[in-house]
């Protein structure tokens, strides 16, 4: 839908560091989605606070797109996913060429407040050109873009995703502090949980 900002949720990573497919590992007790699979806990808080979203997502991934096709979002598969979270964001910005901009969230990232996430979107709505979510002054997670910022995102290639991007542009960021660590908190290794 023109005129909107989108949701992408990348959920193309190999998980080498966590040693088999994180996305697909269960939340424990205690979590407040425990049992819930990391990549759809994360989709699940993105699709409450932005409706309009998709997934990006490794080929041959088909559990994983299922999972998040059935929870509302959009999947589209990146061929060129080995390469790096900056030829998956290209992917993702790419598919949703009509937006107006975009809020960037990570599968990995399941602890994210939805509340969090529309702040970064009514931050981009009121004119950010781009916007992120701070915890005790620590920029983190997802980020959101404007428009203005699609040739730079769809050209992004590697593994390097929009930090270079975010460097080149810190002119341009907008804060939006909060109280909610989720924003700092990914998980990488089974013992991050």
């Amino acid at each position: 839908m023109p005129g909107k900002i989108r949701g992408i949720l990348l959920a193309a990573g190999y998980s080498k560091r966590f040693g088999s497919n994180k996305l697909l590992q269960a939340l424990p007790p205690g979590s407040p989605e425990a049992g819930v699979p990391i990549a759809l806990a994360s989709a699940r808080r993105l699709l409450e606070a932005l409706p309009d979203a998709i997934a990006v997502v490794r080929p041959r991934a088909q559990k994983l797109a299922t999972q998040l096709r059935n929870a509302g979002c959009n999947t589209v598969v990146c061929k060129g996913a080995a390469e790096g979270m900056g030829t998956s964001l290209a992917a993702g910005v790419r598919a949703a060429a009509d937006a107006e901009g975009w809020v960037v969230a990570l599968a990995d990232m399941p602890f994210i407040r939805p509340e969090t996430i529309r702040s970064v979107v009514r931050a981009l709505e009121g004119g950010a050109g781009i916007a992120a979510p701070a915890y005790h002054g620590q920029r983190g997670h997802p980020v959101g873009f404007a428009r203005s910022y699609f040739e730079e995102l769809s050209a992004l290639s590697g593994d390097q995703g929009a930090r270079e991007l975010l460097q080149r542009h810190a002119a341009s960021v907008s804060l939006c502090e909060t109280d909610d660590p989720g924003v700092l908190r990914d998980i990488d290794k089974p013992s991050d949980l």
